[in-house]
């Protein structure tokens, strides 16, 4: 016999407003505890001086992890004027200096150029590996380190605020796989000034978003009274682009045990219709409850995720 999981078998996503100075791995780790859940993990790692959405997956739900890594995110943040700091945000040392002050007609004239597909060099402080290392271990130990551009897409960026003529408000919505820190840098150096990121906030990722977040406190505090589940949300709230199909009881069997459904012509053109270009991942429910992921293939689904709801 297989060795039993320790835990509470729970399903279903967090949406976590991650607070400052904890790492991802940590606001899972504390997550997971106070639900006493078997499995859990996080849809896109947020810096620890970051703050805001971290979306965690409890159990079943981290099944659908994949389907999150490339959802639209946005970001707020300000750029403090005046200096380039080692590590482009508040807390490295300061590499450069400079008395430009971009103006907010400056700064939003510039920001076009960054719309779209670019390419972005990530920040040499980050967790990109070189020859197997952490690229921000390689520079805390002061060697030299040069990391490839990558595609990215930053759909749109607008500025937000300017309090004085040391800090601007930027908001920008955003494909994976971008950084700030790194947008930051670029723009400065376009508007021949020196800047770093004083404050970073992630507001959304893909349907999670803050009107559905919820802090560390506030989910501590249900746990005293109990209300935990009240926090959780539906496993398939990760697939909310994704067409979804009910079936029948002995079709959700048939699934559930590895084995291919075959739909009707009707199933088939709706399907079809809902699906966008390049994709045939279905979501099959019965009665309500997720029961699996599919692929649609000649009229047939066949199962690639199934879940124990």
């Amino acid at each position: 016999m297989g060795r039993r999981k320790s835990g509470e078998a729970v399903s279903g996503w967090v949406c976590l407003d991650k607070p400052y100075d904890l790492t991802s791995t940590q606001a899972v780790g504390r997550v997971r505890r106070l639900f006493n859940a078997q499995k859990a993990g996080h849809a896109g790692t947020l810096d620890p001086l970051a703050t805001g959405i971290l979306p965690i997956a409890l159990g079943e739900a981290t099944k659908t992890v994949s389907f999150m890594m490339d959802a639209g995110k946005t970001y707020r943040f300000t750029i403090a004027w005046g200096r380039t700091t080692t590590t482009l945000d508040r807390e490295g040392e300061t590499s450069a200096a400079s008395d430009v002050r971009p103006t907010r007609a400056q700064i939003e004239a510039a920001l076009p150029a960054f719309i779209g597909e670019i390419d972005q060099v990530p920040p040499v402080f980050s967790a990109i590996k070189v020859d197997g290392e952490r690229a921000y271990d390689l520079a805390r130990a002061g060697e030299a380190v040069e990391l490839a551009s990558r595609r990215v897409v930053i759909h749109d960026a607008r500025v937000t605020g300017a309090p004085d003529a040391d800090h601007v408000e930027i908001e920008i919505d955003c494909g994976k796989g971008v950084y700030v820190r790194a947008l930051v840098r670029d723009l400065a150096e376009r508007l021949g000034a020196c800047g770093h990121v004083s404050a970073l906030r992630r507001t959304r990722v893909g349907p999670f978003t803050e009107a559905r977040a919820i802090t560390l406190e506030n989910l501590e505090d249900l746990g005293h009274k109990a209300g935990l589940l009240e926090a959780l949300l539906p496993v398939e709230t990760a697939l909310d682009d994704i067409p979804e199909l009910a079936v029948t009881a002995e079709d959700a069997f048939r699934l559930k045990q590895g084995r291919p459904i075959v739909l009707v012509p009707r199933q088939v053109d709706d399907l079809r219709s809902r699906l966008t270009a390049g994709t045939r991942t279905v979501s099959v429910l019965a009665g309500g409850s997720l029961v699996a992921l599919c692929e649609m293939r000649m009229g047939r689904l066949e199962p690639a995720r199934v879940f124990h709801l």
